[in-house]
């Protein structure tokens, strides 16, 4: 009844809406119902024989996880992830991502309870493709379309697991769980970008103390984390630096002198740069396919909404003293920020000062 409810709602948002923005909307509710109506408990899918065992462990585990989220971590408690679906497909939803040719800026879509996001999902493969040509034919847009196993409905549903996450290795299962129940716990209307880089950053922390409560401090699965860990770090550095740059070079560059050709270049410059100065001091292979993709701004973009200035994030971190429940009430004060990732730069400024004058 409470997802029926929450649903009643959307479709009376929706009547505010634009013809278009209703029927996505109407048809979005009606496949989330559709997901929802085919949950089964975790204790029913562990006994189901057409689930394999390899199956059931990643069940487990995210049984393990969702619990150390809501008590070691202190996020919110909530009955997601105590359901199960199997989909028939590999993806949940498909989204679709968008940006100007010659600017690194979001297009952005507006839903009722959110607010402006840089994105928008489909259950449909085809629907998103319709949107995505739609967006380069009729806008002129680059764009960037993906397969998306995991999601969250930010509280209004009690999200289940599903299929599609358990192709996840066991540490990026549970660093999703911890990053979806961020979501869950904390999350600013109108701040996409700031909301996904806390929930990246707090779901590496959290999946590390994870694995050091499970197997120890000489936990090989630990040892592996810290190692994508730090690479996340000196990516997030890289892509941070050339994003800015780039960003320049596109507003210093006189329009009678761009070209296509000498848009892709510049950005085929990133990607040279990071095989030749970044890639021989990465640990692991987590972005060794960095150099094959065919980048535009449109997925550019998705490293800024993922990945930027997640150093921001760890010097607070070390300020508070890395002190994980403690870093979570800081950032909620944030919430009512007209922009939160200056107020969380001004927020170390602060905490600094005080801590010097002490």
């Amino acid at each position: 009844m409470k997802s029926i409810y929450h649903l009643l709602i959307l479709c009376l948002c929706a009547s505010l809406l634009s013809a278009c923005q209703i029927s996505y909307l109407v048809k979005s509710g009606y496949n989330q119902m559709k997901l929802l109506s085919q949950r089964v408990p975790i204790e029913e899918a562990l006994k189901d024989p057409q689930i394999s065992e390899t199956d059931k462990n990643k069940l487990r585990l995210a049984q393990e996880a969702r619990k150390f989220a809501e008590k070691d971590l202190h996020l919110k408690p909530t009955k997601n992830y105590s359901s199960f679906v199997q989909l028939d497909r590999p993806y949940v939803t498909y989204v679709v991502s968008a940006a100007p040719r010659w600017e690194l800026k979001h297009y952005q879509w507006s839903y009722p309870f959110v607010g402006k996001m840089p994105y928008k999902g489909y259950f449909n493969e085809n629907d998103a493709r319709e949107e995505e040509k739609d967006l380069q034919q009729n806008e002129n847009l680059d764009t960037y379309m993906r397969g998306v196993s995991a999601y969250s409905t930010l509280g209004y549903f009690n999200d289940p697991l599903l299929s599609s996450m358990l192709r996840y290795d066991d540490y990026d299962l549970v660093n999703t769980i911890i990053h979806e129940t961020v979501h869950a716990t904390l999350y600013i209307k109108h701040a996409a970008d700031f909301n996904e880089r806390l929930a990246t950053f707090l779901g590496n922390k959290g999946a590390e103390q994870f694995y050091l409560k499970k197997e120890g401090p000489d936990s090989k699965t630990l040892l592996q984390l810290r190692k994508e860990n730090d690479d996340a770090k000196a990516f997030s550095k890289f892509i941070s630096t050339e994003l800015a740059a780039l960003e320049k070079w596109y507003k210093d560059l006189p329009a009678d002198d761009r070209s296509e050709d000498k848009r892709m270049e510049r950005i085929r410059q990133i990607q040279e740069k990071f095989t030749t100065e970044l890639q021989p001091h990465l640990q692991t292979d987590n972005h060794k396919k960095f150099p094959e993709l065919k980048l535009n701004n449109a997925r550019l973009l998705v490293y800024k909404t993922y990945m930027q200035d997640l150093s921001d994030f760890q010097t607070l971190y070390e300020l508070l003293g890395s002190d994980y429940s403690r870093f979570i009430e800081n950032c909620k004060a944030l919430e009512k920020a007209p922009d939160p990732t200056a107020a969380l730069k001004q927020m170390i400024v602060d905490i600094t000062k005080q801590a010097q004058q002490k």
